[in-house]
């Protein structure tokens, strides 16, 4: 039997926190900004898409370089922030948050972007021909055709956010118990002569994370596919 150590059990658990809020804090900013790259047409727009995916073009020592920049308490964000409220973001489990947040962002942008580029937008013309406002229109059609999309961005950041190591270990560190995720931890092991047996164990951990989400992602994309169907039928 495959039983945790208290160990693997604090990594884990830190693991999943950063990632949870990772996608949850960054969901209703990828919605938009999905959605305005999907349907807007304004100045700008170019920059904000190359602005969107620069995490997957750039080395990601090197984003968390620019997050730690923006967030140092030498900077005036995170001057203020600290001076304010007495947030200190950098070499924190927020800033793993963050982190993670980033580099899964573009993964969960495009894929609800194209999900709402798929929609029939006959339909919503309808809606907005019966009289509802386009807020209206959005939340009761656009929206909820565009779920599959939406749980698959979802799905896919959370496994980027459970596997980022770069921007992380640059913005947050590797403080045990306080910074220390599974791809952090397992690299700790790796440096540790001997402790072969240790990281195969958290190897297998993060493989077994990261399949089980896709597999649960596959199940309800399929059940809200065969909604989605209905629904504009």
């Amino acid at each position: 039997m495959f039983a945790l150590t208290p160990a693997e059990i604090e990594v884990l658990s830190l693991s999943l926190k950063v990632a949870s809020v990772a996608v949850i804090g960054s969901l209703p900013v990828g919605v938009l900004v999905a959605f305005a790259l999907a349907r807007g047409r304004f100045p700008g727009r170019i920059f904000l898409d190359v602005l969107v995916h620069f995490p997957i073009i750039a080395p990601p020592i090197v984003v968390g370089y620019l997050l730690l920049m923006m967030f140092s308490r030498q900077s005036p964000l995170g001057g203020w922030l600290f001076d304010q409220f007495g947030i200190s973001v950098a070499f924190s489990w927020q800033a793993a948050a963050i982190a993670a947040g980033v580099m899964g962002f573009p993964l969960m942008v495009r894929s609800i972007r194209l999900s709402i580029e798929l929609i029939d937008r006959r339909l919503e013309t309808a809606a907005q021909t019966l009289g509802a406002p386009p807020l209206r229109v959005f939340a009761t059609v656009t929206l909820p055709l565009a779920l599959p999309g939406v749980l698959t961005g979802l799905t896919l950041a959370f496994a980027r956010a459970l596997g980022e190591f770069g921007a992380t270990i640059v913005f947050a560190a590797n403080i045990p118990g306080q910074t220390r995720t599974l791809p952090l931890a397992l690299y700790t092991e790796l440096q540790i002569p001997g402790q072969d047996f240790a990281a195969v164990r958290l190897m297998l951990l993060s493989l077994a994370l990261a399949v089980g989400a896709l597999v649960i992602s596959e199940l309800i994309s399929r059940q809200l596919g065969k909604r989605v169907v209905g629904m504009a039928y």
